[in-house]
């Protein structure tokens, strides 16, 4: 059965790590506007942040014809975004009827760990007000919201 694995997360909590050491993540389409943008940024030579703005849209447009393709294609997909609201999930739903639907939950780390992460990462920095404001309104996933499974990572 095609499978949508959403993960859920605020930035820097674990979701691209995880990718990496799950074997059979290399079946999936891998959707992630970031992965998009960090492409793109690396072909032009700049940084995320440098592309982040004029290219989004961009990204949005390549990740929607992604998903479209792999719903057509009957293939499975992993999906590397926030997604920590309902809002937001409510509209990848929309998109993958006939899914088996899958939560993956990545706990915020504290914050001494969170902002390690964060720093990190050279050329993508997420305002301080954007990331709290992501783990203010975390809202977990539930089989009530329509998730078949919820995973805790």
């Amino acid at each position: 059965m095609k499978t949508a694995y959403i993960l859920v997360g605020v930035p820097a909590a674990g979701k691209s790590t995880w990718i990496k050491k799950q074997p059979w993540a290399s079946e999936c389409v891998y959707i992630s506007t970031d992965a998009y943008v960090e492409k793109h940024a690396k072909e032009q030579g700049k940084t995320y942040n440098e592309v982040f703005k004029d290219y989004m849209p961009k990204a949005i447009k390549q990740m929607t014809q992604d998903v479209i393709n792999a719903r057509e294609n009957e293939q499975s997909i992993i999906w590397d975004q926030t997604s920590v609201s309902i809002i937001s999930r409510k509209k990848k739903f929309n998109m993958l009827s006939g899914y088996k639907m899958i939560a993956v939950v990545f706990p915020t780390p504290n914050k001494e760990e969170l902002d390690k992460r964060l720093a990190s990462r050279p050329g993508k920095n997420i305002p301080e007000s954007v990331v709290r404001f992501m783990i203010d309104t975390f809202e977990m996933p539930t089989r009530e919201e329509g998730f078949d499974e919820v995973w805790i990572s």
